[in-house]
C-alpha cells in the first residue's frame, strides 16, 4: 500500500541480520518497504488496543435484526428501497 508521506526520513539502522531476514521473507517485500510494514502494523496494535479499552465504555444503539435483514442493491452500490 503506497502512501503520501509528507516528510520522509533517512535513517541508519543496526539490526540482527536473520531478524531482518525472516521479516522481509515474510513481506517479500524489499527493506524499506519490510520496516515500514513494521512500523504500520505497530501503530496499527496501539490503536487496537486504545479501542479495546473502550469496551463497555460506549453507549451503542444498533438494531441487530435490522442489520441482518437482506437488502438490495442496484448496479453502483445503493442500497433499493
Amino acid at each position: 500500500m503506497k502512501r503520501h508521506m509528507s516528510e520522509m526520513r533517512k535513517i541508519t539502522a543496526f539490526l540482527p541480520a536473520d531478524l531482518l531476514a525472516h521479516a522481509q521473507a515474510n513481506t517479500g517485500v524489499g527493506v524499506t518497504e519490510t520496516l515500514r510494514a513494521a512500523l504500520e502494523g505497530l501503530n496499527r496494535a496501539a490503536w487496537y488496543r486504545k479501542v479495546l479499552a473502550l469496551e463497555g465504555k460506549v453507549a451503542v444503539d444498533v438494531d441487530l435484526e435490522a442489520l441482518r435483514e437482506d437488502r438490495e442493491f442496484d448496479e453502483a452500490g445503493d442500497i433499493v428501497s
